[in-house]
């Protein structure tokens, strides 16, 4: 049977940059076993456009194992975390988020939305995926535009891509945190029905308790403000409001009200053969996670409802403000989702044609307490179609068509963005010629976008004036790259990039009180396209015992748009507000590793990763939210059966800042892991004891949103395991 790729529709916008499946016994930098080390598609070497590529597969899964995908990747260089709660956390790429990097399952878009606000979940279960795939820079030409910043590519088997050999193949994991005093399991069977046909099914459940941290919950500043808040209410006689922010000042150890619960179902079919493959499926995802509370918010809210009461009510209403307070926010999300993938092979100038659908219907719901604040609906298709050219004289290639659509709706009184629909619809092509020692790539896309609404608030609550807005953008992207062959085993290149990207709906219409993140968010419905210049350069390959990667990288954006603190209040609510200006990124990322022992069956590597991303408005200082720089140095031995591991990693502090956001202190963490495999060497089966941050130091990514009140977990001692027969 011929050998589909296994990446047969991740490549969204742009195929051809990805990289041809290779299986090797080690990975490149790390060296351990049984490692799937590039992105796969048979129809191209290797992704040099995209020079800055990681594979995480299922051992690096379990031993990272979190509620959330975009906490499980923050080991891996150029990448942070918002990390805006346990139950909600997406990746962070070169100091980019939210729409300008795209997470996929399988190729194509999540349709969630997750990237509207930093508080809403990632709908990608780590229980039930098999292989993640990380593509720092520019991979707007390979997945679309919302991916100017990276992307991130989630896989799992629900839709088969290959017969079972002995019939059946099961997958079960399991695993127990410390820190979150909670555990998870999952379990995926696979069968097969004749020698061409495989069904599929799995689910998991996941349970964390409020999550331990390493000292007080608020930062140094943030206490000292509560402090002071408290004395000031205690000598106006506010006896209660002074000991709510004593309270505060006081929390530590525990952060409250940030629990998750989450369950997921899927099943799925395919029908394989040497002329291609067809299948389908159809999952579930259930989760509901708390959101911590910004100390002070809660007599925000007391304020601005306080508005709609009469004079002589006023002592019912403070009562009222108290109680409201003190409800905890949390988010029950659902979603439906269905899938559909296939392959025809072909001969002639054309080797193959590959489609790829996926269709959502999502929900969730914003509480406070026991009432229903916010409820936001989106349903998503996404779709798209690639032809892939047979390998000619060393000139290959794929051309095709991508398409997607979205409506989106919020209910309830702080709905802060109005109900949209947004149509996006892209053609795309790249050639690669391979000329020996010299490879060449270059990529081209144009994207059509529109974004309407029928109810656009211009102007803020009673100055509002609401009206219709409907956007169209058009978008031309280019991509060229060059490499040189200095050895077997070592490149060397250069790429440059002009993309373009489309305001999203929240960045165009978002106008008012968000609950989740407490803040009041306001766009610009008259903002335009965000074009970017890159450049990168790059060194990679192997060399005996070591193996690297190193690059360097520059981007000019022209009317780059971010969510800044204005300083201001709106219903005692802090504004935040989205703005366009020129901006300038530039920074580097390192990693690599050393086989000091290798001996029969023993390997003992050391590795190390840096990274760090400055960024710079235009004539308006830093951009919000950078990750400062960080040294990552770990020491990892295995003889295929037991294995250890000693890492630490040293991240600085971040006093660049924009207007009004806080600073983040310096702070350095130390973890380590065993792991065994008792069925023996090239066995999938393997047990993992992980220490995370073992010296329980307080620690805060700088491109939270929560910085300042949601701290890392403290010191967590994890059991995992994971069996496959």
């Amino acid at each position: 049977m011929k050998k589909f790729a296994l990446l047969a529709t991740s490549v969204l916008a742009s195929p051809a940059l990805a990289q041809t499946a290779v299986d090797t016994d080690r990975d490149p930098v790390h060296g351990s076993d049984d490692r799937t080390i590039v992105v796969t598609a048979d129809y191209v070497d290797e992704l040099d456009i995209l020079a800055g590529t990681s594979v995480l597969v299922s051992e690096d899964i379990l031993r990272e194992i979190q509620p959330q995908i975009g906490d499980i990747l923050v080991e891996q260089p150029g990448v942070s975390a918002t990390s805006f709660t346990p139950g909600a956390s997406r990746p962070v790429l070169r100091g980019l988020q939210g729409e300008r990097v795209r997470v996929l399952t399988d190729g194509i878009g999540t349709l969630d939305v997750s990237n509207t606000s930093v508080d809403h979940a990632v709908t990608i279960d780590p229980l039930v995926t098999e292989r993640i795939e990380i593509f720092r820079g520019p991979a707007a030409l390979l997945f679309g535009s919302q991916a100017i910043g990276g992307a991130i590519n989630a896989f799992d088997r629900r839709i088969p891509r290959e017969v079972p050999e002995n019939g059946y193949h099961v997958d079960a994991i399991g695993s127990y945190s410390s820190a979150f005093d909670g555990g998870s399991g999952g379990a995926a069977f696979d069968l097969a029905i004749g020698d061409q046909f495989a069904v599929h099914f799995d689910g998991s459940y996941r349970k964390t308790q409020d999550v331990e941290v390493g000292g007080f919950v608020l930062t140094p500043g943030l206490r000292a403000e509560q402090l002071e808040i408290a004395e000031e209410e205690f000598e106006e006689g506010h006896l209660e409001e002074a000991e709510e922010a004593l309270e505060f000042a006081e929390l530590r150890d525990v952060l409250p009200n940030s629990g998750t619960e989450t369950y997921t179902l899927g099943g799925g079919f395919a029908f394989i053969n040497d002329g291609g493959s067809l299948g389908a499926s159809v999952s579930y995802y259930d989760t509901r996670y708390g959101v911590p509370t910004r100390p002070g918010a809660e007599h925000a809210h007391g304020e601005e409802e306080e508005e709609d009461h009469d004079e002589d009510e006023e002592h019912d209403e403070d009562e009222h403000e108290h109680e409201h307070g003190e409800e905890a926010v949390s988010i029950d999300l659902r979603q439906w989702r269905a899938d559909l993938r296939g392959e025809l092979f072909i001969d002639g100038f054309l080797e193959s044609i590959r489609f790829r659908v996926g269709y959502s219907n999502y929900e969730h719901t914003e509480f406070e307490g026991d009432e229903v604040g916010t409820v936001f609906d989106s349903e998503g298709f996404e779709g798209r179609v690639e032809l892939v050219q047979a390998e000619q004289d060393g000139w290959k290639g794929v051309t095709g068509f991508q398409g997607f659509t979205r409506e989106f709706s919020a209910v309830g009184a702080e709905a802060f963005v109005p109900p949209n629909t947004t149509d996006q619809y892209g053609f795309f092509t790249l050639q690669e010629f391979d000329l020996g020692a010299i490879g060449i790539e270059l990529s081209a896309r144009y994207e059509h976008t529109d974004v309407r609404s029928d109810s656009v608030a211009i102007g803020i609550e009673e100055d509002a004036v609401i009206t219709p807005v409907d956007r169209d953008f058009n978008a031309f992207s280019i991509a060229g790259g060059i490499n040189f062959a200095l050895a077997e085993d070592v490149k060397i290149g250069a790429n440059i990039s002009r993309v373009e990207r489309a305001p999203s709906a929240e960045e165009l219409f978002s106008n008012g009180p968000h609950i989740a993140t407490q803040s009041f968010e306001v766009g610009n419905p008259s903002f335009g396209k965000e074009s970017a210049l890159g450049a990168e350069i790059y060194l990679r390959g192997e060399a005996g015992p070591a193996r690297f990667q190193l690059a360097g990288y520059y981007t000019s954006f022209d009317d780059f748009i971010y969510e800044i603190d204005t300083g201001e209040e709106v219903d005692g609510l802090p504004l935040f507000q989205f703005f366009q200006d020129d901006a300038d990124f530039w920074g580097f990322e390192a990693q690599a590793a050393y086989d000091v022992v290798e001996r029969d069956e023993l390997t003992v590597t050391i590795d190390g990763v840096a990274d760090y991303t400055r960024a710079t408005i235009d004539g308006g200082g830093p951009v919000p939210r950078i990750p400062p720089l960080r040294i990552f140095g770990g020491l990892e031995a295995s003889d295929g059966i037991v294995g250890g591991r000693v890492e630490v990693e040293h991240v600085t502090a971040q006093d660049r800042v924009a207007a009004f956001e806080t600073s983040t202190d310096d702070f350095t963490m130390v973890n380590a892991s065993v792991s065994w495999k008792p069925f023996g060497r090239g066995t999938e089966t393997v047990l993992i004891l992980s220490g995370d941050n073992l010296f329980d130091v307080d620690a805060r990514r700088h491109a939270s949103f929560t910085k300042d009140f949601v701290p890392l977990a403290g010191r967590d001692i994890k059991l995992s395991a994971h069996f496959a027969f």
